[in-house]
């Protein structure tokens, strides 16, 4: 059952094919700690119906590097994001890839801002077709999204005091739990869009972007618009040989290998 619940780290390539649904991924594990989650400010919204992807930091060639947070658009609507996260099994960290559903499942109890305050998201709402803005929260300019409310007791108290570990499970890590629920959303969520995938992608290949270059503050934390070929990171460098050199050590199952069934800080549903 533990197998069949678990989902395992996701790598993406510019050649890797978009998949259908939100299936277990074959991957790497990582054997030093994600970053702290840097607080940042969400840029303004671009229009009705954009929804947030918060920042996060992934794994690549070059080891770990910060994923703008940034602006997108569901597939359709009623779709919320889920965002991924780090989970952690015997002293080795493999990534849940984030998706998109009709309910927010499980990110790790990770605390990524603008309503993502580790459980479920409280920065918004699907009324009809349209999405409505919690302004509490999200920076949003009403003279051009009308859809909006206010709801301040949803606020995360502790959000630019409570620590931002990036990972879940083991030592130091968020020890916090799916339920049953929560893993079945999972389940029947859509994987990124390509809009999505394109702009990770390019973030991994920029060398500004790598947690040994920025020393976890990257310069671009946000942009209003995914990273695409005409929105492309400022004074954007290749990860080097050296980089990916430095990185290798790090990478405690070889590509292509299978993660435990565990892996990741899936628990048994609570």
């Amino acid at each position: 059952m533990r197998a069949m619940l678990a989902a395992f780290l996701f790598i993406t390539f510019a050649a890797a094919p978009l998949a259908s649904s939100a299936q277990v991924s074959i991957g790497i594990g990582v054997n030093i700690a994600p970053p702290l989650i840097p607080v940042y400010t969400q840029p303004l919204c671009p229009g009705p119906n954009y929804m947030w992807q918060p920042g996060y930091w992934a794994w690549g060639p070059g080891g770990y590097y910060w994923v703008p947070g940034t602006w997108v658009l569901a597939p359709s609507p009623g779709m919320l994001w889920t965002p991924g996260y780090w989970g952690w099994l015997n002293s080795v960290y493999y990534w849940h890839p984030g998706y998109w559903g009709p309910t927010v499942g499980f990110y790790g109890g990770i605390n990524y801002g603008f309503g993502y305050f580790g459980t479920g998201f409280v920065g918004g709402a699907w009324r009809g077709g349209n999405f409505f803005y919690n302004t509490a929260i999200m920076n949003v300019n009403r003279t051009y999204v009308h859809n909006t409310y206010i709801d301040k007791t949803v606020i995360n108290k502790n959000y630019y005091t409570h620590s931002r570990v990036g990972y879940n499970g083991g030592a130091g890590g968020i020890q916090t739990h799916p339920t049953s629920g929560q893993l079945t959303s999972r389940h029947l969520g859509q994987t990124q869009t390509p809009e999505q995938r394109y702009h990770e992608q390019t973030a991994g290949q920029d060398r500004n972007h790598l947690e040994t270059v920025n020393h976890g503050v990257p310069h671009t934390m946000a942009v209003q618009h995914p990273y695409s070929t005409n929105n492309r990171p400022p004074h954007f460098t290749p990860v080097t040989p050296a980089d990916r050199q430095a990185a290798a050590p790090h990478v405690a199952v070889p590509a292509g290998g299978h993660p435990p069934a565990n892996a990741g800080g899936h628990h048994p549903p609570s």
